[in-house]
């Protein structure tokens, strides 16, 4: 029952097969959801061969088709592929494709790419995006170059307790530059983890999280600060578990 709107009920079921590769993934699994008005939200996981993987997404608006994906995906030895179909409608004549391709050079060195391939009445097009991952022992950086423009992050482990984080993205078509720095520290002894965020957007933020032992409980504690648009926001929440 819900104050902020209309009284409903969901209804949910799951069905998970018995051929389990981890802890985290067994095939085939069939996940449903449908409200009271009829919209549906169904997911079905197969897997094909020992390398291939297949998803389905199905999406309802109470009688009517919302979204409809299916996907799959190859895993080599030293590769991954993927092939995305989103709505395809073979009368209205548009779809949406969209294909990744990674391939390990070396240990520490992975190379790839994606391409985006949409069509509807009256428009088409494709856009390209190259994408590089180099994984060291304590640091990682990206950089992904495509036509909209280009995206770099660098990850440094410094020690148990503190890691840091940078971001920078350029957007050709807006013609503008967004800079981020982040850091956590931890504070075992204490229990403690400490999040925080500064952007170019004049952007501030952090978050406290506190484990409350010996109760399964978690204390989190936020703010947000934006001095362009002068907004706060802040908040707290409690999780078990």
């Amino acid at each position: 029952m819900s104050t902020l709107g209309p009284s409903g009920y969901r209804f949910n079921a799951t069905f998970v097969g018995d051929r389990q590769l981890s802890p985290t993934e067994a095939f085939p699994t069939l996940v449903g959801d449908m409200d009271s008005a009829g919209s549906l939200n169904a997911q079905v996981l197969h897997l094909i061969a020992e390398r291939i993987r297949t998803k389905a997404v199905f999406q309802t608006h109470q009688a009517k088709f919302v979204t409809w994906q299916f996907d799959g995906e190859y895993r080599g030895d030293d590769c991954t592929a993927t092939l995305t179909l989103g709505n395809p409608d073979l009368l209205g004549g548009s779809v949406i494709l969209v294909a990744h391709f990674l391939q390990s050079i070396t240990p520490r060195l992975v190379l790839g790419g994606e391409m985006v391939y949409h069509r509807r009445p009256g428009e088409e097009g494709a856009i390209l995006t190259l994408a590089g991952k180099y994984t060291a022992q304590k640091w990682v950086a990206t950089l992904n170059v495509g036509y909209g423009g280009a995206h770099a992050s660098y990850y440094h482990r410094a020690n148990e307790q503190v890691q840091v984080g940078v971001e920078l993205e350029a957007n050709t078509r807006l013609q503008e530059t967004t800079f981020a720095f982040g850091y956590q520290l931890n504070l075992p002894q204490a229990n403690v983890v400490f999040r925080g965020l500064v952007d170019s957007n004049w952007s501030v933020g952090g978050v406290l999280e506190k484990k409350l032992p010996p109760l399964p409980v978690t204390l989190a504690l936020g703010a947000f600060l934006n001095h362009w648009k002068n907004r706060f926001h802040c908040g707290f929440s409690v999780i078990v578990g």
